[in-house]
């Protein structure tokens, strides 16, 4: 079995965790049970308040149970907007991711080369990367303040426990973690090992080459003028040999003439 098929493989494992870990996110918004306290003063019956980020309600062991929605925003703590913030950034977020995902898998075809492929997925990690650590960053919140409220002393109001959907808000959060920091690293080492490979570095040409320094430059001057001196008193000794010589053989040519001429 080859890297690729491997990768493709673990792709797909991964976008079944991912879109798992959404779906599980996006359950937690309809979801009633984030907090839920008992009351059994009452003989004959027990009531129930259970509440999340948009409503508060009650129920009664007949089975009766009745939901108000929260009827101001500007009223509530700034922590239940940040909550509510975050929880809708994961979701659209995790949703991006999945499209990315879906386009740069090995498996569809989708995307061009294998180059933008890995970086499409890459993309897609990092929206499932951080919209879970967005959406557990809102559950772990929420869920420390039920539990800090609880174990406070000093807190007189009603005092309530962590409900079903806080835990799975965690789960869906760890799903979307996990799945988009696999993504992150495999798709990641390919893509930016394949631009390295692409773009090598840049070399600059010779014209920008470091200039010769002032010593180095003094010394090639003063060995030009040592050759020029070396050239010029090399044709001056040439002159002089050739002008003796001939001045020697006009003088020897003259001695000959009058010595023949005494003869005669």
């Amino acid at each position: 079995m080859g890297y690729r098929t491997v990768v493709m493989y673990m792709e797909i494992g991964c976008f079944v965790v991912c879109v798992s870990g959404w779906i599980l996110v996006c359950s937690t918004m309809p979801t009633e049970i984030w907090t839920w306290s008992e009351v059994d003063s009452i003989v004959l019956t027990t009531s129930n308040y259970f509440s999340n980020l948009w409503k508060d309600c009650i129920s009664d062991s007949t089975g009766v149970s009745d939901c108000k929605g929260i009827p101001s925003l500007l009223a509530l703590n700034w922590d239940i907007h940040m909550c509510r913030a975050l929880i809708i950034i994961s979701i659209i977020l995790a949703f991006f991711g999945s499209v990315l995902v879906l386009v740069g898998m090995k498996c569809t075809k989708v995307g061009g080369s294998e180059i933008a492929n890995a970086r499409v997925t890459f993309a897609g990690g990092m929206n499932y990367l951080i919209g879970g650590m967005c959406s557990m960053t809102a559950f772990s919140y929420y869920g420390n303040k039920i539990r800090a409220e609880f174990q406070d002393p000093n807190f007189r109001a009603q005092k309530f426990e962590i409900g079903v959907g806080v835990f799975i808000g965690w789960g869906g959060s760890t799903l979307l973690v996990v799945g988009g920091l696999i993504y992150s690293i495999f798709a990641g080492r390919e893509g930016c090992r394949s631009s390295s490979k692409h773009y090598p570095a840049y070399r600059f040409p010779d014209a920008y080459a470091v200039a010769p320094a002032k010593k180095s430059l003094a010394s090639l001057a003063r060995s030009e003028i040592s050759e020029t001196r070396k050239s010029r008193n090399t044709s001056d000794t040439s002159d002089i040999s050739d002008t003796s010589a001939s001045s020697i053989s006009g003088v020897t040519s003259i001695t000959k003439t009058t010595a023949t001429n005494e003869y005669v």
